[in-house]
Parts: C-alpha cells; structure tokens; sequence
C-alpha cells in the first residue's frame, strides 16, 4: 500500500535548532556536533511521524571537503548535509524556490524551521511557512505531552468480549451453561 502523501514539508536548518535549543546546545558542548545531531534526529522522528511531515534535517557541509549527500532515516524524516561550500540556508532557499513552482503546493505545506531572521525573510517570500526554533521546541514538548496522556499506564479500558456486551441475564443463563447446569 503506497505511503499517503505527507500533508507539509518541513525543512529544518539544524544547526541553528541545535544552536537555539538549551539542551542540544549543552549536548553540542559537551560531547560535540554529531551527538547533538543525532539526539535533534532522533526527536525529529518521533515529531514528523506524529505530525504525518515529510521533514529534511539540513546541516552545513560548507567547511568540509564532501559531496552533499542524503541519509534516509524513516519514511517521514531524512538528513541532508549540503555541498562543499553551500550553507544550510542556500540549500533551504533552493529548496523554497524549487517548491514555488512545484503542484505540489496547491496540496502541501511548505514550513522551514529556524531561527535566522533574514532565513525567515527570505523562505516567507518564496511563499513558505516559517516556524522558529522555539516555536518547534513549543510544538514538539506539546505532542510529547500529548502521547504520554494517551499511554498512561494503569489506565483501564473496557473489555471487548462478546460475553461483556450481554445483558446480566444472559450472562448468568451463560455462566449455569458453562458449568453444565441446565
């Protein structure tokens, strides 16, 4: 069964988030870019799922001598590191315009989550939605709430039998079958 179409595009520059957010920040302190990376992946999956977004994690391959490349990581989330040179914030730009002449944005939406004013500027112009590295945080704190809510443990739910859904009188006629008394 072909996967349904994901109802936005989330493109997000990832170091800015990193940048942005205390706890990757911290991290990115502590243990360094890579763990920061993978921990910011790692709340993207969960967040894109839920949310049913197609999102690229973007990072900056400016000062490294690579090609760009793209690691598909599940279905609703992949990470692209750019081109020697190219900055996170011209490969969202790319992508922006790209997506100005695109079908596709008579049925999806086109979000960039950052922090950089003149990014916002810019990506709003093309005609895409802009969310801050805050506001993403806000949104993805609000769905973790929201799963945890409907995971309570202990929490009872009614049983599904059959014999559950007859009247007492017919459970108990039920009951003096089972054990044999007529």
């Amino acid at each position: 069964m072909p996967r349904p179409s994901p109802q936005a595009v989330l493109l997000v520059d990832g170091y800015n988030v990193v940048g942005a957010w205390t706890d990757l920040r911290e991290v990115r302190d502590r243990d360094g870019l890579q763990e920061s990376r993978r921990q910011l992946a790692e709340i993207l999956i969960n967040y894109s799922a839920f949310q049913g977004y197609d999102t690229q994690l973007v990072f900056d391959s400016q000062y490294r001598d690579t090609a760009g490349n793209r690691e598909v990581i599940t279905p609703n989330l992949c990470i692209c590191y750019t081109d020697f040179g190219q900055t996170a914030d011209t490969y969202i730009e790319k992508a922006c315009a790209a997506f100005r002449h695109d079908i596709r944005k008579f049925n999806q939406r086109l979000i960039v989550a950052t922090s950089d004013r003149a990014q916002q500027l810019t990506v709003v112009g093309y005609g895409a939605e802009w969310m801050s590295a805050e506001k993403l945080a806000a949104d993805v704190a609000a769905i973790n709430r929201r799963v945890q809510r409907r995971q309570k443990p202990g929490r009872k739910f009614p049983s599904r039998s059959l014999a559950h859904a007859l009247d007492p009188v017919a459970q108990k006629r039920l009951a003096q079958l089972r054990l044999g008394k007529d």
